[in-house]
């Protein structure tokens, strides 16, 4: 794996490195003993899947508060998002900058998010998946949000929202 810091403090691009030939190609997607010599949690404790019917959904922006707060791997599996990030602790020197990157089934890339982020995403196409590794385990009185068009962050979505649930429009804007 290649693995490419972001312009937020922790947030890192992975790139598998593929080995191809006459039956397609082979790429480790994931090792603890890399992610540790990276400084990255290597825990997982839990994987997800995200089926997304329509081009436009919008599922964000969430995270776990203390005492579980999570780091996550996400990759777009089929399909394609953008992938949004926005570092929500206090004490980086890049709190409250976002990221927007285009995960697809074509690049294969990976987006490491650390502990402290807001995550969300915007479906590309319809039938999009989208697979998530957590540190944590999910803990439903640790769940919180920000509202996806916060304009504290000024997240510019690539489409039209087509789709998004009445709790991702509940949330409050982001308050320092």
């Amino acid at each position: 794996m290649k693995f490419h810091p972001t312009q937020l403090a922790g947030a890192y691009l992975l790139d598998p490195e593929r080995r191809e030939d006459e039956r397609g190609f082979f790429a480790r997607t994931y090792c603890a003993h890399e992610f540790a010599a990276h400084g990255l949690v290597p825990c997982v404790a839990q994987c997800n899947l995200s089926h997304n019917r329509r081009a436009g959904t919008v599922r964000g922006m969430h995270f776990q508060t203390e005492p579980f707060p999570e780091a996550k791997l996400v990759r777009c599996t089929r399909g394609a998002i953008v992938d949004v990030i926005v570092d929500l602790r206090r004490d980086s020197p890049t709190h409250r900058q976002h990221l927007a990157v285009e995960l697809t089934e074509e690049n294969g890339r990976a987006l490491y998010i650390p502990a402290g982020f807001a995550h969300g995403f915007q479906t590309l196409r319809d039938g999009t998946e989208v697979f998530y590794q957590m540190s944590e385990f999910f803990h439903g009185e640790c769940s919180s949000g920000v509202r996806w068009n916060d304009p504290a962050f000024l997240i510019a979505w690539p489409l039209p929202i087509a789709c998004i649930a009445d709790k991702d429009l509940q949330f409050s804007d982001y308050s320092v």
